[in-house]
């Protein structure tokens, strides 16, 4: 075969080395795509504006789902964090994965940056469940009215 004729591109076995191009270009998301297997999602339900009220307390509810095949529904507890204070959650009536609870807003505060926080127990292989927390992105509410 003439040598003018042959290609570069897929003759010279050399030049081509998948494996390691695959590793580098893997390697950099792998946490990523291994976190996301166990993704947990918040759905946040509360209204992010309320109008203020005498106690002072104001309604939070979360939908939280999971991927995570090992963990354990029954031993899920879930809190709102709220002003460096946990606050407990308890379960919606008639939802699997409902939880609803109050958030403390002082007289003189506009609003409130709050968080959910699930602490549960998961299976491990071999070994008694560990224990596991997740925690929902940063939610605000605003309180209307002086």
């Amino acid at each position: 075969m003439n040598p003018a004729l042959k290609s570069n591109f897929t003759n010279d076995r050399h030049s081509c080395k998948p494996v390691p191009i695959m590793w580098k270009k893997i390697l950099p998301v792998l946490p990523v795509l291994l976190l996301t297997g166990c993704a947990s999602t918040f759905t946040n339900l509360t209204s992010l504006e309320q109008p203020r009220n005498a106690n002072n307390l104001y309604p939070v509810e979360v939908a939280f789902n999971s991927q995570q095949q090992s963990l354990r529904w029954a031993s899920i507890h879930p809190y709102v964090l709220a002003n460096g204070q946990l606050y407990d959650l308890r379960p919606t009536p008639l939802m699997t994965n409902r939880w609803e609870g109050f958030v403390p807003v002082p007289p003189g505060a506009d609003g409130v940056t709050y968080r959910y926080k699930f602490d549960y127990l998961y299976n491990d292989f071999g070994k008694p469940p560990k224990p596991a927390s997740t925690v929902s992105p940063a939610y605000k509410l605003t309180i209307l009215g002086q």
